[in-house]
């Protein structure tokens, strides 16, 4: 694999705890374990203390082919969310985070993803900025998943992070309810068009069964969502967004058209839909998407 395949994640990884039962969880986290799961060389930069939470994390997501950076060790304790599963299969979340991060070189990275409590909770969110940046002015693509955690945020600040860090982004990806936290009163479509105008070439809104949206500069697409019994609904968003990195490590140009963009949409559907049939984040491998994962590089 070329050095421009290369994925570095940059966000939170912890434990949920849900019914008194603790998993490994995190939306990068996540992320990184679904690229890991489809056959990316990723590496996570995370926070983690060298507890029996941290070296579970560690081991999970090496189990599915990630490598967590050695500057991921730098809390006294590992971050917990206590999670609350609804009726319709969401969750709801009461956390306990702290979100620090050491800098690292950026420079080996063809794309670098950031999102969540990460890009948003200080102090590490500011360091987090400075990779965005620097990855940036290295010539890597930047993927951005809010994934807003209003419980953690105020909501002008939060509007103003995410404004910055999609200027230096080639593709977002955000959900319906990401999408009303942030920009109350734009309707979806407009959205698109003012993510568009700060910098990324692709934007993606999940709307959960309703299907997504999937947006270039040159065409727009809107794309169903597979028929499926859902379990829950974790990690259905960082199951999309590691589809959609995978498969845009294939693409030169991110500016999609719209039969491509039917394509990359589909196969990120199916891969959520896999997950939510599924109890907890357990995100699908490269063979169980086949025979979709030919969209995927390599």
């Amino acid at each position: 694999m070329s050095e421009a395949q290369r994925v570095l994640v940059i966000g939170e990884a912890l434990i949920d705890v849900v019914g008194g039962v603790e998993i490994v969880g995190g939306s990068p986290s996540n992320a990184a374990l679904g690229l890991g799961r489809l056959g990316v060389k990723v590496d996570l930069l995370t926070a983690l203390a060298r507890d029996e939470r941290g070296e579970r994390i560690r081991t999970h997501l090496e189990d599915s082919g990630v490598r967590v950076l050695p500057e991921s060790f730098s809390l006294e304790r590992t971050s917990t969310a206590r999670a609350t599963v609804m009726p319709d299969g969401s969750a709801e979340y009461e956390f306990d985070v702290t979100w620090q991060v050491q800098p690292v070189d950026v420079s080996a990275y063809g794309v670098v993803h950031v999102g969540s409590i990460g890009s948003f909770v200080e102090p590490g969110a500011c360091v987090v900025r400075g990779l965005v940046r620097s990855a940036r002015l290295e010539g890597a693509r930047v993927t951005f998943d809010p994934n807003v955690r209003p419980a953690l945020l105020g909501s002008q600040d939060a509007v103003a992070r995410a404004d910055l860090i999609a200027r230096f982004s080639a593709a977002v990806k955000l959900s319906e309810e990401d999408a009303q936290a942030l920009y109350p009163r734009l309707p979806l479509d407009k959205v698109a068009d003012r993510l568009h105008e700060l910098g990324p070439d692709l934007v993606a809104i999940t709307r959960g069964g309703d299907g997504s949206i999937l947006s270039t500069r040159t065409a727009r697409v809107v794309v169903a969502a597979p028929s499926v019994d859902v379990v829950d609904t974790v990690g259905a968003g960082d199951t999309y967004m590691a589809a959609l990195i995978a498969s845009l490590l294939a693409e030169a140009d991110w500016d999609l058209g719209a039969e491509r963009l039917n394509r990359l949409g589909e196969f990120c559907a199916t891969a959520a839909a896999i997950t939510v049939g599924r109890s907890g984040a357990d995100l699908p491998t490269r063979s169980d998407l086949e025979p979709t994962s030919g969209l995927l590089h390599g």
